[in-house]
């Protein structure tokens, strides 16, 4: 499988080479009423979209713990990387804010932090109204690195009806075995703590939720770097899934938790999603070469 997905990578960047690219960035602030307050998000819009009335299908791509909207616009080994990608695969890309520790889910215990109503009602129906979207799950995914890996698999997991695929980098698949020093009291703030709430941890961690993802028809890529240190946590979530005999694919290339790991991951990423759009039919014009 690694294999494969090199040559193809090797083909997408050969064909990315020799193309010009002219996307631009929107940045759209969105009012949540769950949480009483504005959320910022980066569009890129691929070059094509002006001079085309076809709806488009969005990825959604979610940062890491303490990242922000502006992470994976800024941070890339390729500061460029949204905006070719968007002009390749012509496809929106929404680099939404969730929060500096919110994992993408509604807390319990803390009304500020909604971020699975927010992601999952708020924004995209702000994004399906303010841009030319596929309105249904056949042209919508989601991805995401650490935190925002999690947030993916957690979303498509609650809510299949919205996404056709989601993907996984460096993924913090558990996040009842992550809680340190340092991030203990960002956990406590939306779970309460650890020692008291323990079964409340693994209900809202990825690699409990097997179960619920063995009918829900989500397409899956699961990676992660080989000297991660959540690699041990992504082979359990991989080895559940293989045991539950649930179709997805899992990745392990040598890596650590860095930038220059995420970058190149998410041509990987994209080429997956390619796919997954090909065989639902969903509008894309890119083709690898």
């Amino acid at each position: 499988m690694q294999a494969l997905y090199s040559f193809l990578l090797l083909l997408a960047l050969t064909c990315l080479s020799q193309q010009s690219f002219s996307a631009t960035i929107d940045t759209l602030t969105i009012e949540s009423p769950s949480m009483h307050k504005s959320i910022k998000a980066g569009i890129v819009i691929p070059q094509s979209y002006t001079k085309s009335k076809t709806n488009y299908p969005v990825l959604y791509l979610m940062h890491g713990f303490s990242g922000t909207f502006r992470s994976w616009l800024t941070k890339t080994t390729d500061k460029q990387q949204l905006r070719k990608l968007a002009d390749q695969y012509n496809i929106i890309i929404v680099t939404p804010d969730g929060g500096y520790a919110s994992w993408y889910m509604d807390s319990p215990i803390n009304q500020e932090s909604q971020f699975e109503t927010f992601f999952t009602k708020e924004l995209i129906t702000k994004i399906d109204g303010s841009y030319r979207t596929i309105r249904n799950r056949n042209g919508r995914v989601i991805s995401g690195l650490s935190m925002g890996g999690h947030g993916a698999l957690y979303l498509a997991t609650h809510h299949p009806e919205l996404y056709c695929a989601a993907t996984s980098m460096s993924g913090a698949v558990d996040i009842s075995d992550i809680v340190s020093k340092d991030t203990e009291p960002h956990f406590s703030a939306i779970l309460g703590s650890r020692e008291a709430n323990a079964a409340l941890y693994q209900e809202h961690s990825v690699v409990f939720m097997v179960d619920k993802m063995r009918n829900n028809n989500v397409k899956m890529l699961i990676e992660c770097g080989t000297e991660d240190f959540l690699i041990d946590s992504n082979r359990e979530l991989h080895r559940r899934l293989l045991y539950g005999k649930i179709p997805h694919e899992y990745l392990e290339r040598p890596g650590a938790h860095t930038w220059p790991y995420w970058s190149e991951s998410l041509p990987y990423h994209m080429l997956f999603f390619q796919r997954t759009f090909q065989e639902n039919g969903t509008f894309s014009t890119a083709s690898v070469k």
